[in-house]
């Protein structure tokens, strides 16, 4: 228990003035009227530090408890025979309900302000609610059955009446205008909670884009800056192995062979692919090949001329028409050439990466736009992989599309569809072994376009497919899932855009199939 600092100073001054009069006078009675001081202080700072609890009379708090139950007449009829609650006197900043108590109890408050804390899996609390003078809390730990989760610690001097879990559910059984308050106060409670909660899902959702985000666009820019910074010395090599070959004039047959190179050498990005050992066994045959024709630098070159798809025979013209040293300089500013091709290839495949993730967030971004429009459904799922591109290669998850659909695009208003994509697929990698495969296909049906995911995952057990779209409903371990992911993805495919779900599940294998009309209809909500 906390002591404030004024008390402090206080009790020392007290204990001052009477060790000084303790010199001067009878030390028995003093002894006395030190202790008593003290002791009245002390239980001064400790009032003010804890809250106190005191039974009372109903019929003498009628008129208060009336006011603040918005039940005017309450009459001591409708109190059911109760005629006793706990009267609590909280001091500004004292906490009087603890989870780790284990009471439910049923509050009003009379006067001043209560703070309605949940604790997070961090540790950290959130903030629930705010209670003020004339409200009633606790109702939704009893009516739900649960254990209690909220701390309660007053903003400032409180005054409020406990009712013990029996005297509530007294209350409830025999007192109507009691119960239609307390229903009334638990959905409103109930409503705000899921619209935040419903939020702070989204900025979860968000906030794992984003993380993701900023690692995909990490990856191309620093290889952009590598690619930028290796160009740079590759031009200063290139332009002195120019000036060192501009010194020596040039046969016909020598600016024809390095004219028919650097054809070769521009012609393309990159080689067919090989498979590891035969780029390794082709990069040794080639460096081989040069250093036996007494060009520098040979076991460099012979991967820089292999990667961009020279063969030995293709040089053999090199070699025909150049003397050894000639030689040596027009490979070297060859490989520069080559390398600087090279290089400006991964700039620019970084560069189209970063365009197509910033495409991907745009057309994510515009989905929440409310207008008459249509809408290509491979395009908004492409996006939806796009972006959560990362996750899947860090879980080495296989996405395998087919898209069947003849007609892929929707004619709706409906809005968020991309958070649907974003969901259930996030939902399959998590679900899907490491190294797993998830499959996206799409087909066309009278009237609509189906699309359905599926993962390879453990299922679904039937006894819990029934409640994996009721909100706040998750498997997943604390702190890794709110609950509300499906039962978004319902909200919006049912009432946005007025389409179906269904979910098909066995031990292996979980597919969600979604049907959005091809054309636009009203919607529910």
């Amino acid at each position: 228990m906390g002591r404030n600092e004024s008390g402090m100073e206080e009790t020392q001054r007290i204990a001052a003035r009477y060790i000084h009069e303790y010199s001067n006078s009878d030390h028995d009675s003093m002894t006395k009227e030190v202790s008593a001081g003290i002791a009245a202080q002390t239980a001064t700072m400790e009032n003010e530090n804890q809250y106190t609890v005191e039974r009372v009379s109903l019929d003498d708090y009628a008129e208060q408890l009336s006011k603040a139950l918005a039940a005017e007449g309450l009459t001591p009829d409708q109190l059911c025979g109760l005629g006793e609650a706990d009267l609590l006197r909280i001091p500004a900043g004292v906490a009087f309900h603890d989870p780790a108590d284990n009471m439910r109890a049923f509050f009003v408050l009379l006067e001043g302000e209560v703070l309605a804390d949940k604790a997070e899996s961090d540790g950290s609390k959130v903030r629930v609610y705010t209670a003020k003078a004339g409200d009633s809390f606790g109702e939704v730990t009893l009516l739900a059955g649960k254990a209690p989760s909220l701390y309660l610690q007053a903003a400032q001097p409180s005054v409020g009446l406990r009712f013990n879990e029996d005297s509530f559910w007294n209350l409830m059984a025999c007192s109507l205008p009691i119960r239609k308050i307390v229903l009334n106060n638990m959905s409103q409670r109930l409503r705000a909670h899921q619209v935040e909660a419903a939020h702070r899902e989204k900025l979860i959702s968000l906030g794992t884009l984003a993380a993701g985000l900023m690692h995909e666009l990490h990856n191309p820019g620093s290889a952009a800056k590598r690619a930028a910074s290796q160009l740079r010395e590759n031009l200063m090599r290139l332009q002195e192995l120019s000036l060192r070959s501009s010194s020596k004039a040039k046969t016909p047959p020598q600016l024809e062979c390095m004219h028919d190179l650097l054809e070769h050498a521009v012609r393309s990005c990159y080689a067919p692919a090989l498979s590891s050992l035969e780029q390794a066994d082709a990069e040794e045959a080639m460096s081989e090949w040069l250093e036996s024709a007494g060009v520098e630098n040979a076991y460099t070159i012979g991967p820089a001329l292999v990667a961009i798809g020279f063969k030995q025979h293709e040089l053999d013209c090199a070699r025909d028409v150049f003397e050894t040293s000639s030689l040596s300089d027009a490979l070297n500013w060859l490989e520069a050439l080559v390398s600087s091709v090279s290089l400006v290839c991964a700039i620019e495949e970084s560069i189209t990466r970063v365009s197509d993730l910033v495409m991907a967030v745009k057309k994510f971004a515009y989905d929440d736009r409310c207008t008459l429009r249509d809408v290509d459904v491979h395009d908004s799922i492409q996006s939806t992989l796009t972006i959560l591109g990362h996750k899947l290669r860090q879980r080495r998850i296989n996405v395998i599309k087919h898209f069947d659909a003849a007609q892929p695009s929707i004619h709706t208003t409906g809005v968020a569809i991309s958070q649907v994509w974003t969901n259930l697929i996030d939902n399959a990698i998590d679900a899907s072994p490491e190294g797993g495969q998830i499959e996206v296909q799409t087909w066309s049906e009278p009237g609509f376009l189906a699309i359905g995911i599926v993962d390879h995952g453990g299922g679904i057990p039937e006894e819990l497919r029934s409640k994996i779209f009721e909100p706040f409903f998750t498997t997943k371990p604390v702190g890794k899932g709110t609950g509300l992911g499906l039962e978004i993805v319902q909200r919006i495919v049912t009432q946005s855009f007025g389409g179906q779900i269904q979910v098909e599940s066995k031990p292996g294998e979980t597919q969600f199939i979604i049907r959005l009309p091809q054309q636009a209809v009203a919607a529910t909500a």
